[in-house]
């Protein structure tokens, strides 16, 4: 025995079984959050429970169990069903034992359909009527016009977001630069005359801006109208009835009639919004755009702050300052800052960045804003810096790692050659070191895009009325708030007012999180493998 582990086989399969159960590990869960989050696009058939006691339930199977009541019973089954509804029932799911069924059945006729507001509606639809005129009654003149009409009311649906969101939107953006403006003039200028002029021209600009806003408000008033003349009476399976307008409708079949290609329509379609569209219903149904760009807008405001100042503080660190107790010293802090939990950092950020900085520029750049904070509020420039601070460590780290293992032999070829230190460093070392950089910069990546405590103070919110990005000068607004996937993860998993309807959008959106994590760190670790290459030591 003392032989066979003097030889090290022991250690070499030890060594191999624990990279065999991380890895075992990590596809588990890859595995996990594929399966349960790639499967909430697909259309599931709705099955119709008719119960002993006369009850009738509609909807689609999600889980199966066995249980037993006591030890000694037999194991009974139970069936979780997606009952939807919710604001006919009040709940989404239901459990029904598998003794309690009498009969089921998949009803034809009836419709699944996704809703801007309270879910989706399991049911039938009875009739269709446009402006006070019954175009269909009855399931199969329904399912031959609902297409058309439901194509109709969203064409309208989106010429009211249209007004709302962007001309109406443009103009409040212009009423109240209008208004900061004239704000300003009443600040700064002192010439009595020259300020009554200029306010005048200001007021009779803001009064074009309002009459104009005035002309949008009654547009739009004229396109609710002729939307809601859209309607569809429906029908739940215990009889309840309700109206709905079709605008309000997103997406609506017949899940028992679908083929495999029309499913695969459906899936797609479902793929698609959830990736290009906004959320809604608290978060838990729609989109993740939004948290999509400001999850990658963030991390790259993030690279661009902590490299330069994590490589030259490495290069500081290691080709200028001289060694001793204080040198010891910053590296010692610099290697315990890499532990300090990462909520610090961001009550840090809060106050430094959006307290003392973001303070002083609102009050020496925009008083005409205040006491409305511009930048002395949480904002997508904070939040990044404050990662940057977080992953600095890191960089200076592997950057200062990358100079050392740099020959010294390198160094004094340069120099032998009539290169000054500068030239030496920038010309040689740095291109030979740029690996190292890269390689803190995915760790710093890998890091940040994950982070949620430091964001939850410095600027991430629920849900974003706008996106960084517009028309507007300066196009990208460094001081708007944004949404992150990892925030919007523990928003719908944990903060969600219906977590168990929202638990498949927390995988979907995890797993979305770690391919977008994957491709930023892909995408960097390319690029070191290109420069790896090029400036290879044996090839200078």
């Amino acid at each position: 025995m003392k032989h066979f582990i003097k030889q090290g086989s022991v250690f070499i399969w030890l060594t191999g079984l624990a990279m065999s159960v991380g890895l075992l590990m990590i596809g588990g869960l890859l595995t996990l959050i594929l399966v349960n989050g790639l499967g909430i696009f697909w259309p599931e058939p709705l099955i119709q429970f008719q119960l002993k006691n006369g009850e009738v339930v509609l909807g689609e199977i999600w889980q199966k169990e066995t249980y037993q009541v006591t030890p000694e019973a037999p194991p009974r089954e139970r069936i979780r069903v997606k009952i939807a509804n919710r604001d006919f029932y009040g709940l989404d799911f239901r459990w029904i034992n598998r003794d309690d069924i009498e009969s089921q059945q998949r009803p034809l006729d009836a419709f699944t359909i996704e809703r801007r507001s309270w879910g989706n509606f399991f049911g039938f639809i009875d009739k269709i009527t446009v402006r006070d005129h019954v175009i269909a009654e009855g399931p199969n003149e329904v399912r031959q016009v609902l297409p058309q009409y439901l194509r109709e009311a969203q064409q309208l649906y989106e010429q009211i977001r249209d007004v709302q969101k962007n001309r109406i939107g443009d103009l409040n953006y212009e009423i109240e630069k209008t208004r900061r403006t004239m704000r300003r003039v009443e600040l700064r200028e002192r010439d009595p005359e020259k300020r009554e002029t200029r306010l005048a021209e200001l007021q009779e600009r803001l009064d074009r801006l309002k009459a104009r806003y005035q002309e949008l408000e009654e547009e739009l008033v004229r396109l609710e109208e002729r939307g809601q003349s859209y309607l569809a009476n429906l029908r739940t399976v215990d009889g309840q009835t309700k109206t709905l307008g079709l605008m309000q409708i997103v997406r609506a079949y017949q899940p028992n009639q679908l083929s495999s290609m029309s499913k695969a329509k459906i899936y797609i379609s479902r793929l698609w919004e959830f990736l290009s569209d906004e959320p809604r219903e608290s978060n838990t149904e729609g989109g993740v755009l939004p948290a999509i760009f400001g999850t990658v807008l963030m991390v790259i405001l993030m690279s661009i702050a902590v490299v330069p100042l994590g490589v030259v503080a490495a290069i500081y660190m290691r080709e200028y300052a001289k060694p001793g107790p204080i040198l010891n010293a910053v590296r010692i802090a610099v290697n315990n800052l890499a532990g300090v939990p990462s909520i610090v950092f961001g009550i840090f950020g809060l106050g430094l960045f959006i307290y003392t900085i973001g303070g002083t520029i609102d009050r020496l750049f925009f008083p005409e804003a205040l006491p409305t904070p511009t930048f002395g509020t949480g904002g997508i420039l904070w939040a990044s810096l404050t990662l940057a601070l977080l992953t600095l460590p890191v960089v200076i780290v592997t950057t200062e790692e990358g100079l050392a293992a740099i020959p010294r032999s390198v160094r004094e070829a340069s120099l032998a050659l009539g290169a000054t230190k500068f030239e030496t460093l920038w010309r040689v070392i740095l291109p030979s070191a740029s690996p190292s950089i890269f390689t803190g910069m995915i760790l710093a990546v890998a890091r940040a895009a994950g982070e949620v405590a430091p964001l939850m103070v410095t600027g991430v919110v629920k849900l974003a009325p706008s996106l960084p990005i517009d028309g507007h000068f300066p196009y990208l607004h460094l001081d708007r708030k944004f949404m992150h996937l990892g925030f919007h993860i523990y928003d719908v998993g944990f903060q969600s007012p219906n977590v168990e309807a929202a638990l498949p959008m927390v995988y979907t959106t995890t797993l979305l999180l770690v391919l977008i994590v994957l491709v930023l760190n892909l995408t960097a670790i390319f690029m070191r493998n290109r420069l790896r290459e090029r400036f290879s030591i044996s090839k200078l």
